[in-house]
């Protein structure tokens, strides 16, 4: 009886750590996929940036002639 319960106690501990363990996964997860919206987002604005400046070197270079 107390290997029984002894043996139930060792499941139920390593039920919480694969708990835990997977929780911590999901989070990270969760962050990774936030983390790579947030990227395409700022590539968006890098390129809107980009054709900018490509517009004003244009017009600078036309007015300077």
């Amino acid at each position: 009886m107390a290997r029984r319960n002894r043996l139930a106690r060792v499941a139920v501990g390593i039920g919480e750590v694969i708990g835990r363990a997977d929780r911590k996964a999901h989070q990270v997860a969760k962050a990774g996929v936030v983390a790579k919206k947030e990227l395409e987002a700022i590539g968006k604005q890098v390129d809107a940036l980009k054709k900018q400046l490509q517009k004003t070197t244009k017009r600078l270079k036309h007015a300077l002639r």
